[in-house]
């Protein structure tokens, strides 16, 4: 998809906002609700924890992260699928893979996709080195001691459910609809990007002010690439989920390795 037809995905999508198939508070749902999910997914664990009378239930509660992370994608899924059926869409369509360009697409996202790791690795260990003192400083905040059988559930349901539905929701839902409603592409790149990279601050939530700038600023130049690259190329979502999928696969791996 040029950017010719991505104006003319926005036409139709300006089409059915006129028809009043779209509203605004479909669009910000879809932009809030994982930041919310996420946090109140780990409040329920934290709930459980402290009626089993654990002395700091929300700090505990924070080590489920991965799988409050897969609760709160298969409930926005749900979302996304509600708010594409209202307007005479499906998931279907949003994954779509246009097979004449594929040979093409897969050549563009395997460049893309170094492209990519460097700026998703790069932030990673300055940030961390500047707020914690060590490049490492994050990861014993992020990675915590759980049952076997969570972290090997994490393997699974973590990366696949976050790559159903992460980049649909802003990318391939947000990102064009708010295009459509300000008639800029850059404020759907921009606001896309922001809430793809806010997301992450409450996954999990941890009343720590570094903890919370650490994971916004971590993730927000990987958004608003992701956002630049699917506003230029809205046909290569598909692959890109694969790539996030794979990306999200070696954090749950990892997080195994430390519980072995």
């Amino acid at each position: 998809m040029t950017l010719e037809d991505a104006g003319l995905k926005a036409n139709s999508i300006a089409e059915r906002i006129s028809r009043g198939k779209i509203s605004k508070f479909s669009v910000w749902t879809m932009l809030f609700i994982r930041l919310v999910l996420f946090a109140v997914f780990q409040a329920m664990i934290a709930l459980i924890y402290a009626v089993s009378g654990h002395a700091s239930a929300w700090d505990a509660s924070a080590a489920w992260w991965q799988i409050t992370a897969a609760l709160a994608s298969l409930s926005s899924l749900a979302a996304l699928q509600y708010f594409l059926q209202r307007e005479g869409s499906s998931l279907k369509a949003l994954y779509r893979i246009e097979r004449e360009f594929w040979k093409r697409d897969v050549l563009t996202v395997l460049g893309l996709t170094v492209l990519a790791l460097v700026i998703a690795m790069l932030p990673n260990p300055l940030l961390s080195t500047w707020l914690f003192g060590s490049p490492e400083g994050a990861v014993p905040l992020l990675f915590r001691p759980l049952p076997a059988w969570a972290v090997w559930l994490s393997v699974v349901v973590f990366p696949i459910s976050i790559a159903l539905s992460e980049l649909p929701i802003y990318m391939g839902y947000a990102l064009p609809r708010i295009e459509a409603f300000t008639g800029s592409a850059w404020k759907g790149v921009a606001v896309a990007g922001f809430f793809l990279a806010a997301q992450h601050i409450t996954l999990p939530l941890l009343f720590d002010g570094r903890f919370i700038l650490y994971r916004f600023a971590m993730y927000l130049p990987l958004a608003l690439f992701m956002a630049i690259i699917l506003r230029w190329k809205p046909r290569l979502l598909t692959y890109m989920m694969i790539i996030h999928g794979l990306m999200d696969l070696s954090a749950a791996l990892f997080g195994l390795s430390m519980n072995l």
